[in-house]
């Protein structure tokens, strides 16, 4: 992983989060609040980015510009922090949009109960290769003209953003934007791979529930509908890949991250901060000029939703320097210390805030406790300790990951995905319908997760 080196002595020594005011931490407040809340009030207002980036910057610029004139020793060193991390992030979310909106999957495959249960599993798989963004990206559209004879499909489109949005990201740091921004702070490359048992539990249930409740509903239409439906979805399209050769370019990125994380050519010292942003970029820009725009179009690619994380995150990482040194310094305020808290402290927020910020504040919280300042890779330092941190961090994993299955907002592909089967005339529960579906599936299984592994 790439080192990013300033001097922030203020922040080693925790005096920026014990000067900071509490109402510092309003700008970030707002941002998250308005990504939760204007999508539902003011739903045709908020789809342009340009709406987006008055909010965004709106709120970002007039707090970087306080920042900077109220403290200006330390000011320059944190914001020089957010803004790699930044490019860091971005480069890595938009390589693989970029390039995985190049590879189109013709044809479908039979829209059984079984072979949809083997798509989602498929699914939970490639989220850690390609992320949950990509893998929703390029399975959504063929998992969708598989069952297209099927009359019910919602609950098809829920267990998608369950498993491949959200939860199948849990093993590698380029899988889901908490574990990457993890990554950038610090979290070994290899280590989320030890989430393996909460993946398959998680997963696992979600794929057996699924596959008794798909088998329900396609017997309920079997009785309700003229003709066999099974011999219906039984039809399908040869299936094929075109813009193979992206599938080489995602491996590119992948081996850039391993890369700067291992210290490839570079004596097994981390990477300097550019070098893997570089590699990623490069990527992209191939994957574009070597991908026909047919393949693209065939896709239905727009820049629309990377350009929205881009400037959505853009006044995130900004902000959130206050509520983290804020929190680092005096999180024990909270109460929140053991893993069991962390977990559902972590995966509520990330329920209704983005989980990616939220993620790095609990982790700030926990940083703070053990003494260890949020300054280069703090979370190699909090690891490095031992003991419960470990079991922490892994709580507050698998609580920003997992539940931001809980909400449409809770994680960015939720939302295209339902865009999506929309589109397809998939009639999709509204937000809080959305809500009745994780809390029958999910929150039951969330409680087996926390006494399973975190009591």
């Amino acid at each position: 992983m790439h080192t990013i080196s300033a001097p922030l002595a203020l922040l080693a020594d925790g005096a920026l989060g014990q000067q900071l005011p509490v109402w510092s931490i309003a700008p970030f407040a707002l941002i998250l609040l308005s990504i939760a809340l204007l999508p539902l009030v003011a739903h045709h207002w908020w789809e342009s980015n340009r709406n987006r980036a008055i909010v965004s910057f709106g709120l970002a610029i007039p707090f970087v510009l306080w920042l900077w004139s109220s403290f200006p020793a330390a000011a320059p060193g944190a914001l020089g922090h957010a803004a790699m991390e930044y490019v860091s992030f971005l480069s890595l979310l938009g390589a693989l949009y970029i390039i995985s909106g190049g590879i189109y999957l013709k044809g479908s495959l039979n829209g059984t109960p079984l072979s949809n249960t083997g798509m989602l599993a498929i699914g939970a798989v490639l989220a850690n290769l390609i992320g949950t963004t990509g893998a929703s990206m390029v399975l959504i559209r063929p998992f969708l003209r598989a069952n297209k004879s099927r009359q019910r499909r919602a609950h098809q489109v829920v267990f998608f953003i369950f498993i491949v949005s959200n939860c199948g990201g849990l093993l590698t740091p380029f899988a889901d934007p908490p574990l990457y921004l993890g990554f950038l702070k610090g979290v070994p490359f290899e280590w989320t791979l030890q989430l393996w048992k909460e993946w398959i539990l998680v997963n696992g249930a979600l794929l057996v529930m699924f596959n008794f409740l798909d088998g329900y509903m396609i017997d309920k239409e079997e009785k309700e509908r003229p003709g066999s439906q099974l011999e219906e979805v039984m039809k399908h399209e040869p299936l094929g890949i075109e813009g193979k050769h992206n599938i080489l370019l995602l491996a590119g990125v992948v081996c850039a991250i391993l890369g700067s994380a291992q210290g490839w050519f570079n004596g097994g010292a981390p990477w300097s901060f550019g070098v893997a942003e570089a590699c990623m970029a490069s990527c992209a820009i191939l994957g574009l000029l070597m991908t026909k725009s047919t393949i693209r179009a065939a896709n239905a690619f727009t820049y629309g939703p990377i350009l929205e994380v881009a400037i959505l995150f853009g006044g995130i990482f900004a902000t959130m320097i206050a509520p983290m040194q804020i929190l680092n310094a005096r999180g024990a305020e909270l109460g929140i210390a053991h893993p069991i808290q962390y977990f559902w402290a972590t995966g509520i927020l990330s329920s209704f805030l983005d989980n990616a910020p939220t993620y790095l504040t609990f982790a700030a919280v926990a940083c703070g406790q053990a003494g260890i300042a949020l300054e280069g890779q703090y979370l190699a330092q909090f690891l490095q300790l031992g003991g419960e941190n470990i079991t922490t961090l892994m709580a507050i994993s698998c609580g920003a990951v997992m539940m931001g299955a809980n909400t449409y907002i809770g994680n960015g592909p939720n939302f295209m995905v339902k865009a999506i089967a929309e589109e397809n005339g998939v009639k999709m529960p509204s937000f809080f319908g959305y809500m009745l579906w994780s809390v029958v599936f999910l929150i039951p299984l969330f409680v087996v997760v926390t006494y399973v592994f975190f009591v």
